[in-house]
This record gives structure tokens, sequence and C-alpha cells, in this order.
């Protein structure tokens, strides 16, 4: 089968590619890029006037929570919902149960991704064995398995020897080590960003310093180890300035932020919905202003989701006993796009920070459109105003503050793997 895309505004950083171009895809892969036009003919042609046509969005972030968790999202479901949010290849978090520790897990996610996945999935192996923060996982086997980083998310490794040992046998075998950086003990009980709006709705707050602390540890164990440290959904000012400072000083440290992160605030908290508990939490205007500026200036290299999609019953509860977790993967390209509505940055450097930078961390052949690459795109109508309804989600988790918004940016085709999703 082949498919030729026309007349749609090109977007490749990758190959530095911005202009009007057409685009054809044989099988799973894209045969050429053309000029207006001049491509061969194909079984079917896609219109894509008026609108963008990128790589497949690339989430390093991703909680699918099969095995174990099948209530809350598959990895059927939540392939559907990444595609349906322009992402063709996403990296998933192993907190599922039994944790994601061992290659007889990470071969069973593969398989299964194989058989029912709607995009491409990458696992991300346990750090430690059932992410206790106890004793390191085979690291080499798994990798050999097919885990292309490695995580406690969910679960900080509070043990620093234990830590240093992963970040020197993620130089070893050429992975990062994702680092959930919260110190629990000054977290415990917490459900919110500690800080006016904490006191005002009488929730027991969480501090900026506990992700801070161990931002600060973890890249002090990276410069001591020479390993591949990539701190996950960063939340705070603080912590984007302790990245900053270990960039200038040439430590070999990447970073991540989220939509939310860049979209809400802690004010929100007022209105109680269990929707915006999100771990780390929301915070104030001035983390906002902060994140904002670490993507503007490379401090934070990547936008990802970390989608947590969960069960209506583990959110509609009393907000200090509600689970973590926002479902991100559909509302993530448009919440992102107002960050170059808004004159932070272009166009052509944010699907650098969704597409390429995510795939050079993993160290996985994605966020491309050269020839001969996986042909994984998006189509998307930037200037398509939708709202959103988190009852239509096609991932199982309908836990969404953004339900309602307003927002510009609709993905109207997704291809994976040579496989066409048209979005009404």
């Amino acid at each position: 089968m082949k498919t030729l895309i026309v007349n749609g505004f090109v977007i490749d950083p990758s190959q530095n590619l911005e202009s009007k171009k057409d685009i054809l895809i044989e099988g799973k892969k894209i045969q050429g890029i053309y000029p207006v036009g001049e491509a061969p003919s194909a079984d079917r042609t896609i219109d894509a006037s008026d609108c963008i046509v990128i790589p497949g969005l690339v989430d390093l972030h991703t909680h699918l929570r099969e095995p174990g968790f099948e209530y809350k999202e598959t990895i059927a479901s939540g392939t559907m919902a990444a595609v349906k949010g322009g992402f063709t290849t996403v990296c998933c978090m192993p907190n599922t149960k039994p944790s994601n520790d061992s290659e007889s897990v990470t071969e069973f996610i593969m398989d299964k991704a194989r058989k029912e996945g709607a995009c491409t999935v990458y696992p991300i192996g346990a750090v430690t064995r059932g992410q206790k923060g106890e004793e390191l996982t085979e690291l080499d086997a798994m990798s050999k398995s097919g885990c292309i980083a490695f995580s406690d998310d969910g679960m900080p490794v509070t043990n620093s020897l234990i830590m240093r040992r992963a970040l020197e046998y993620s130089k070893i075998f050429n992975v990062p080590i994702i680092a959930h950086c919260e110190d629990p003990f000054l977290a415990e009980g917490g459900s919110v960003n500690e800080g006016f709006y904490s006191t005002t709705v009488g929730l027991k707050g969480i501090p900026k310093a506990a992700e801070e602390i161990m931002v600060a540890r973890d890249i002090i164990l990276c410069e001591l180890t020479g390993g591949k440290l990539h701190i996950a959904h960063v939340s705070s000012g603080g912590s984007v300035r302790i990245i900053r400072e270990a960039k200038a000083r040439g430590i070999a440290v990447t970073a991540e932020t989220c939509p939310h992160y860049f979209s809400l605030t802690d004010e929100r908290l007022t209105t109680y919905d269990t929707n915006l508990k999100v771990n780390p939490p929301v915070r104030t205007q001035e983390d906002v202003d902060a994140i904002k500026e670490g993507l503007r200036d490379g401090t934070l290299d990547i936008i990802a989701t970390d989608h947590a999609p969960h069960h209506s019953d583990d959110k509609n509860r009393e907000f200090d006993t509600a689970a973590f977790g926002i479902s991100g993967l559909e509302t993530a390209f448009a919440l992102s796009l107002k960050l170059v509505k808004d004159g932070l940055i272009d166009l052509n450097y944010l699907i650098k920070l969704m597409c390429l930078r995510p795939s050079l961390i993993a160290g996985i052949s994605k966020g491309t459109l050269q020839p001969g690459a996986d042909a994984d795109l998006a189509i998307i109508n930037t200037e398509k105003e939708y709202t959103v309804d988190s009852a239509k989600f096609l991932s199982k988790g309908k836990n969404s503050p953004f339900h309602s918004w307003q927002l510009t940016g609709k993905i109207e085709h997704t291809i994976a793997m040579g496989k066409l999703y048209n979005w009404d």
C-alpha cells in the first residue's frame, strides 16, 4: 500500500525542513519527500492543505498500566489514546503489577504491544526489584530484552548508593536512568503544593524542596559517575534553576516537564477537583513562569505527558485519598501549542521538544521523516479549535482537569507504522 500526503507544510527538525512538500509512504516506511506535485502516484492520497505534517510525537513518560491494572488502562486503549493525540511512540513506565523488573515482564509488554498496540511501545524497566529501592534489577539483561531506559517512577530511589550504582551501569549499558525526584519524608501525606492555597483549602502540602533536594542529589551523583541521568516531570522553579546551573557546569543531565506544569497553578485547588491531583503537584504562577523559561532556554529538554489514567472510582473520592495522576495523551499537543501561540517558542522548536529530542534521549530511531524511517506522522490543523470532552477520550482514564477547555490544534490524521487513523 502506497500513501501520498500532499500539500502539507512539513516540519522536521531532524532535517532542518520547513516547507510545503509531498510525502510518499510505502508499507511501514517513508519512501521519499518531494516538491509539491512531483511525487509518484499512490494507492491513496491525503490532502494536508492548511495542516502541518510532522514526525509522530514521542512520549518518554507514559503509564499504560498493563499488566495488573487493566481496569485503569490497557496497552490497546493507551496506544489508541496516544495516536488520537498524535503520538506514534510511547515509552511505558514500570509501575505495573507485577512491576516491570524482569525480562519476562518486559517480553510480555513487547509481545502484547506487537499484537494489540496501535503504535510503537518501548518498555522502561524498573531500577530496583519491585520498585522498592533495595536491590538493582538486571539492567543488562532487561536492556537486551527491549528496555530503553530504567526508572522507579512513582517511587523515588532514596538509597544514594543504589542510585549511584544505577547511574554507573547506565554509562556502561548506554541507557538513561529516569529519576522520580521526591524526598518521601518531606512529601509524606501531602496531596497538593505546599503554600497559600494548601492552607486555604485545608489540604496537606508537598513542599517544593521535596523535589529540589532529590534533583540536586541525583545531579551530584550524575557528576560523580558520568552516568546518563534524565529527570522526570519537573514542576518547580527551583529544580529548573538547579538543572540550569548543572548544565552550565557541563553535567550531561536531561530533563522533562509536562503540559500540566505550564498550564495549571494551585490556585485552582479551590474547586477541590481531584483531577488536579498529580505527583509532583501543580504549583504556583512563579513556578509556571520558570518552567516556561526552562523550556525556552533549553534547560528542560523535552515535553512528556506523564499520562496516568485512573478508573473513576480512584478519583471520585475525598481529595486526600484520591489517586495522583492526569490522563494526558489526548490533550498534550494542543496544550503545548499554546507556548507557540503565546510567542514563547516557535513551532519548529516545539516539534523538537516532542519528537526529536525524546528519541535522542531514549536512543531510538524515531522522531524523523527521513526517507527509510518508520512511517510515523501526525497531520495537524494548528488553527482549528475544539472543546475537550474527557468522556470521549479513547483512554480508559477520563481523569483530566482540562475537560471543557477550549484548545487550538486539532490532530486530523495519525499514521503509525504506516497505518492510517482519521479523527473527525
